[in-house]
């Protein structure tokens, strides 16, 4: 049994499996029925009567449209429309280079902020936080561009070499690209799985489980929309991967939270994180096949709890490299300031975590703006100012709230 995940022993092409964990932290309550036996497949494949059941393209087009954009946030010869035509795309506009994505009707902004958890009652917010992610690219646009070729310094955007890379940044220090992209990760990826594919409201909504329970597929799918919209989940995800059933193979596919599962994997505190996020996301879709709704959410608690956790252990590992970087007699400013950045954006990406058998984040909105105004002074000219002291307690907090140590997520 490792320690973030239940076990399950394969024996004989089936699965005998103990609803329970070996981690208390992640406050995971034992089913009903706690020992089931059901077919649970090597890889993140499902099929009925021969066809494949699993599909998650419009999770990849939106991580597609994301990479696109992303690409583009440093080529000073964009335009505003241009990047806002990327992020805020409509069907047939001509905004990427990739034809299947100017004709698709999918579109990243539609989406930020857009759980049913967390935001169909929460109209305020949501317009709040879009509005964050629309005034990253407003101001990399009228602020950064226009010095493009100007050395930054306290109070004045502009650029910063570190000897290795040349970094872009507003008046504070801030590279918009980073806070965008890692913003994203928990506005758009990380909401719309723990708080929206993986929410009992979405997976039992209307006749989901009657459906289910009787294998009633949608209209002209091989699918039932239960196994639908798990598969949804599972691909904001994986959508990239090169293998979709077993992406764990060639992890770091995009630049969101496929990424970062690896690299938190990648912490030797950690490793084995990533296993236990594919394994919850294919036991629980062998059991939307089996019929068995406990284990099914069990799992979903599991991918709940360690998502958040690859959140919460970025935002503190950016948070102590950065300050790694500002100290000794000759600081790489360039280098502090980019991972700062970072954990701007996963630190933003905070509020949309979710603590298991919870219907709360991690951190609410208000934690979250109140850790942002430490870390930019209360807006003296931000990064310019910070303290090592601001940085540590930030982490600390950040840490006080899962079950690591700023320490081990700082490796």
């Amino acid at each position: 049994m490792n320690k973030y995940f239940l076990a399950f022993t394969a024996i004989a092409g089936l699965s005998l499996t103990s609803c329970s964990s070996d981690d208390d932290s992640l406050e995971l309550s034992p089913c009903d029925n706690c020992f089931v036996e059901f077919e649970v497949p090597d890889s993140y494949v499902f099929t009925r009567n021969g066809v494949s059941t699993v599909s998650f393209d419009g999770q990849t087009t939106r991580i597609k449209m994301g990479q696109e954009l992303l690409s583009n946030f440093n080529i000073p010869t964009n335009t505003l429309e241009d990047l806002n035509g990327m992020f805020a795309h409509v069907e047939g506009d001509i905004d990427f280079e990739e034809a299947a994505l100017n004709e698709s009707d999918k579109s990243l902004r539609s989406k930020v902020a857009a759980s049913a958890d967390y935001f169909s009652t929460n109209a305020t917010d949501q317009a709040i936080i879009r509005g964050d992610l629309d005034g990253f690219i407003s101001a990399q646009v009228t602020d950064v561009y226009p010095n493009w070729d100007v050395a930054a310094t306290a109070g004045t955007a502009g650029q910063l070499a570190d000897g290795e890379s040349t970094r872009y940044v507003n008046a504070n220090g801030l590279e918009y690209n980073q806070m965008f992209a890692k913003s994203l990760i928990g506005g758009l990826m990380t909401d719309q799985i723990l708080n929206n594919y993986l929410s009992i409201a979405v997976l039992d909504e209307v006749d989901n489980v009657a459906n289910n329970d009787a294998d009633v597929v949608e209209e002209g799918k091989d699918y039932t929309t239960m196994e639908h919209k798990w598969d949804e989940a599972y691909g904001y995800a994986y959508g990239l991967n090169a293998d979709q059933a077993n992406p764990n193979a060639d992890l770091g596919a995009d630049s969101f939270l496929n990424e970062y599962i690896e690299r938190a994997n990648g912490d030797s505190d950690f490793e084995g994180i990533a296993d236990d996020i594919f394994d919850a996301y294919k036991l629980g879709r062998a059991a939307i096949v089996a019929k068995d709704y406990d284990i099914r959410d069990l799992q979903a608690e599991i991918i709940k709890a360690n998502i958040s956790k690859v959140i919460a252990i970025r935002a503190i590992y950016y948070l102590q490299n950065g300050k790694t970087k500002l100290e000794g007699e000759s600081p790489n400013i360039g280098g502090a300031f980019h991972a700062l950045s970072e954990a701007y954006g996963f630190i933003y990406s905070l509020q949309f975590t979710r603590k298991p058998n919870s219907a709360d984040p991690y951190f609410t909105k208000e934690e979250v703006d109140t850790f942002l105004t430490d870390l930019l002074d209360d807006g003296e000219n931000g990064l310019w100012n910070v303290e090592a002291d601001t940085l540590d307690s930030i982490s600390e907090d950040i840490a006080a709230r899962y079950d690591f140590t700023v320490a081990q997520a700082a490796e």
